[in-house]
């Protein structure tokens, strides 16, 4: 498995995260803060984190159901990590409905909407594509 950056990929990248029920109409239109793993010439995983200001939203970690509970999420969670460290970002945040268990044991802490700053809570996620009903996390880099 190698990992790559995403912007040659999206149209496979569309067709997984929609496999995953996960939100695609807000796909930054270039994915520079965007990775995939590929296998066999297959997009396996992917994940991506917007930037906003000195923070980073966490988005679309998504691997396939095939290729599940072999570590790729950890291998990509740990790359948009390095990533986000080398561009000076202080947090990163995520919203999910169904990883909250799998993201504390990554070291990332529950937290309410109010605690998330400003510059995030205005990212589309954030306001209107997500649920209020999601789970606010929150990972100190």
């Amino acid at each position: 498995m190698i990992i790559d950056q995403a912007q040659t990929y999206r149209d496979k990248i569309v067709e997984l995260l929609v496999a995953e029920k996960l939100a695609v109409a807000d796909l930054p239109e270039t994915l520079d803060n965007f990775i995939v793993a590929i296998q066999d010439g297959n997009v396996v995983g992917v994940g991506g984190v917007e930037v906003y200001g000195s923070y980073g939203l966490l988005r679309s970690l998504a691997v396939h159901r095939e290729h599940r509970n072999a570590g790729i999420a950890g291998k990509l969670l740990a790359r948009l990590d390095s990533m986000s460290k080398k561009n000076d970002l202080s947090a990163l945040y995520l919203l999910t409905e169904t990883a909250s268990a799998y993201f504390e044991r990554k070291r990332y802490n529950q937290i309410t909407r109010e605690e998330v700053p400003a510059e995030v809570q205005g990212s589309s996620e954030f306001s209107h594509v997500c649920p209020v009903s999601a789970i606010v996390m929150k990972k100190e880099l």
